[in-house]
């Protein structure tokens, strides 16, 4: 079974998230906004990290950050790196994708809200095929 980590910290976008990959896709799904729950969820096995862009609670070493933070964390790991990113933010506007991507080094982008979930689980389930 598949392992989507989700890092968000709105309790209802992530049950969305949960019921999304859950119900969708058939993937186990574990929710966190602690880097080091995240670092150690994904070193553990994981497919897929949802990472939202904004994120109000998480600290790492004594400092806030970001969802843009992690992502170059992440991928800055080679225990972590392979793991696709998805980006996930409600502060969207033209061309925030293009550089949010860039900045983070993250595999792909969506906008919240989700409105069209089949297609939004068509583009995760692309992402992990990839990384297989």
């Amino acid at each position: 079974m598949r392992h989507v980590v989700v890092v968000e910290d709105d309790p209802h976008n992530a049950i969305l998230f949960r019921k999304l990959f859950e119900k969708r896709l058939g993937c186990r799904v574990s929710h966190t906004e602690s880097p080091e729950e995240l670092l150690a969820l994904v070193r553990a096995g994981a497919d897929l990290i949802v990472m939202d862009v904004s994120l109000g609670n998480s600290q790492w070493e004594g400092r806030p950050v970001s969802g843009v933070d992690l992502c170059r964390l992440l991928k800055s790991d080679p225990t972590t790196s392979l793991v696709p990113v998805l980006l996930a933010t409600a502060h969207a506007m033209r061309g925030d994708a293009e550089s949010l991507l860039a900045e983070s080094g993250a595999d792909d982008y969506v906008s919240k809200p989700i409105l069209d979930h089949a297609r939004f689980a068509e583009q995760a389930a692309a992402l992990m095929k990839e990384a297989a």
